[in-house]
């Protein structure tokens, strides 16, 4: 009896897990240009959310290394409902000697960090 209430708890986590995965409304990363300059390197981010406001919006994104470090961060301090997809830039990042691509995941204010990284050729 134990193992049957179990295994349904089971199966309703799981679904009540995978549905929420579905639901989520991650930030995403739809286009990156990376340029280095005298003070490092230079990214202009394209993100695209469904914000609707200060409750829940696009509020970051992040530049990593393939190791996870993070390397550079630019936070985004308001929601942008009529401004979708939309640019945002980061300069002076600092890459390692040796570096040849870094990655860059979007944050979301609600849903959190997007689990996809977008790779970014560094030339």
């Amino acid at each position: 009896m134990l193992s049957k209430t179990i295994r349904n708890l089971t199966i309703i986590l799981a679904m009540t897990t995978t549905g929420g995965m579905a639901m989520a409304d991650f930030a995403k990363v739809e286009d990156v240009m990376a340029s280095q300059g005298a003070s490092g390197w230079r990214f202009d981010v394209t993100i695209s959310h469904p914000d609707t406001g200060w409750d829940h919006y696009a509020d970051g994104w992040e530049v990593v290394d393939a190791a996870g470090n993070r390397l550079g961060f630019r936070e985004l301090l308001h929601p942008h409902v009529n401004e979708q997809p939309f640019t945002r830039s980061l300069s002076g990042v600092a890459i390692p000697a040796g570096t040849g691509q870094v990655f860059i995941r979007a944050r979301c204010l609600v849903d959190g960090w997007a689990p996809e990284l977008t790779p970014v050729a560094l030339r």
